[in-house]
């Protein structure tokens, strides 16, 4: 039986896609010869943030980029973030049964933080892993395994939850089967590209992975 939950954050717990694609927006507002899109914004999300100036600007140096983005992003966060269906009271239901719990993300500490108690699900994690915490990022497998030792948990028992290439990738590099979310923006071709050992739908089908009764929430 699963022991142990990691979560990716943005696009899998917390529905802050509409918040990340009207940053992105904002940024590169007349900055690229060609106006950017959601059309190549979306296929990118899961990376760091840094890597997505570099990405999506040309540039090397991309401080006052990422400086614009994380202006206007803190300015509208509690106005466009918000947890997906049933997340809360999933999670409650996990925390009840022993679950431990941990995020592991690419975004910094400020912003995840924020989400999670805007949505009041913070207290539900024993192990917050951000991309401040780690040398690599996902997919390297580093943020889980320092996730899973904060918690005091066996790789052998956990799973990793996420809606992107990143979360899947990661949580086989790090020897822990996977999960992947239906709700991705990215879809359900591209996910089951990468062979995730799990697609839900809902996430009260998780219950039911781990070994809980997934109608019980």
């Amino acid at each position: 039986m699963i022991q142990t939950v990691l979560f990716d954050l943005d696009g899998t717990i917390l529905d802050t896609n509409e918040l990340i694609i009207q940053s992105f927006l904002h940024t590169f507002e007349g900055v690229t010869a060609e106006p950017l899109t959601r059309h190549h914004i979306i296929p990118n999300m899961g990376r760091p943030l840094v890597e997505q100036m570099v990405f999506f600007s040309g540039r090397e140096e991309v401080e006052d980029l990422v400086a614009k983005y994380r202006h206007f992003n803190l300015t509208r966060h509690d106005e466009l973030v918000k947890e997906f269906p049933k997340v809360r009271e999933t999670l409650a239901r996990l925390h009840a049964a022993g679950i431990r719990m941990g995020v592991v993300t690419s975004k910094i500490r400020k912003t995840t933080e924020m989400g999670l108690k805007l949505t009041g699900i913070y207290d539900y994690f024993g192990s917050i892993v951000t991309v401040e915490d780690v040398e690599k990022a996902k997919p390297d497998p580093e943020g889980i395994r320092k996730a899973l030792q904060e918690l005091g948990a066996d790789p052998a028992t956990a799973v990793m939850v996420g809606d992107s290439h990143y979360d899947i990738e990661a949580a086989h590099n790090a020897g822990l089967p996977s999960v992947a979310v239906a709700w991705s923006l990215k879809g359900m071709e591209y996910l089951q590209g990468y062979s995730p050992t799990h697609i839900i739908h809902d996430i009260e089908q998780l219950l039911g992975i781990i070994g809980l009764e997934e109608k019980q929430v």
